[in-house]
């Protein structure tokens, strides 16, 4: 009898085996749980309050990297230093891309030095409702591909998904009303955002620095002429200049992080900012 309870468990384990995954960044786990549901389990490296720029992995996480299936990985910047390390750690894990077949767009970080200039791409492409479309094909096409039986199961939640992604996109046009509006930033996380709903981000930070005494009266300068009514500052980076050209020009800084796990509410409650 005892035999019969060992191999049934055994059984039962195999058979409801959860799919280890990791993420770098948390609206990843947003995407994979919609799509992946209770077929996954999901590890998030980088934690709420730090940025993806900088981030190095804890030891119970490099721990998880030794037991996972899939890492998807998303392009932000510490991925370039670590995902080879992670590769070395688990050579059977598979590094899946989700940002395959998304054009990225270019952060254009120059001082208004006409002798320096600088430009990279941009990685926060899941501010956009259309590359999260794309994003979550992929995530799909990863977990059919290591677990087919449940093909079906993964079909059903990628369509109803993809419908939730519709209905995200269709509030933030219903609340920007097809209106041009320019905000400013600290850090320039919402590219993807502003190209998608023709909007124009104006980036306090000058190529991944703050800028000088001369590069900050022109930021000024350029606020006014945009009639910006709000910056935006996010959890991740300090808000003292952001605050200090608040000042100069009368108007309220508000915290909003790209990172958020509540990636739909979040982007919504973002073009509200800016409408108002």
């Amino acid at each position: 009898m005892k035999k019969i309870t060992i191999l049934v468990l055994i059984i039962n384990t195999f058979l409801f085996a959860k799919i280890n995954t990791i993420v770098s960044i948390l609206p990843q786990k947003t995407f994979l749980q919609a799509i992946g549901g209770n077929k996954v389990d999901i590890t998030i490296m980088v934690k709420p309050g730090n940025s993806p720029h900088t981030y190095e992995p804890k030891p119970s996480q490099m721990k998880a990297i030794s037991k996972a299936n899939i890492y998807f990985s998303i392009g932000v910047e510490f991925e370039k230093v670590w995902l080879d390390r992670f590769k070395n750690q688990n050579s059977n894990m598979k590094i899946v891309n989700i940002s395959k077949g998304i054009r990225k767009i270019s952060i254009k970080g120059h001082s208004h030095n006409e002798n320096e200039h600088n430009e990279k791409k941009d990685p926060h492409i899941w501010t956009n409702p259309t590359n999260v479309k794309i994003i979550a094909k992929n995530i799909y096409n990863a977990l059919v591909n290591i677990d087919k039986k449940n093909k079906n199961y993964y079909k059903n939640n990628l369509n109803n998904f993809l419908l939730h992604i519709e209905n995200t996109d269709k509030k933030i046009k219903s609340i920007l009303k097809q209106k041009h509006y320019n905000f400013m930033v600290f850090h320039p996380s919402w590219g993807y955002f502003a190209k998608e709903y023709n909007l124009t981000q104006i980036s306090i930070e000058i190529a991944g620095k703050n800028p000088k005494p001369k590069e900050l009266k022109h930021l000024i300068e350029e606020a006014k002429e945009n009639k910006v009514s709000v910056i935006f500052t996010s959890p991740e980076f300090s808000d003292a200049i952001a605050k200090q050209i608040a000042n100069e020009l009368q108007i309220p800084v508000k915290k909003v992080s790209p990172l958020s796990l509540y990636w739909s509410k979040n982007l919504i409650d973002f073009a509200k900012d800016i409408a108002n």
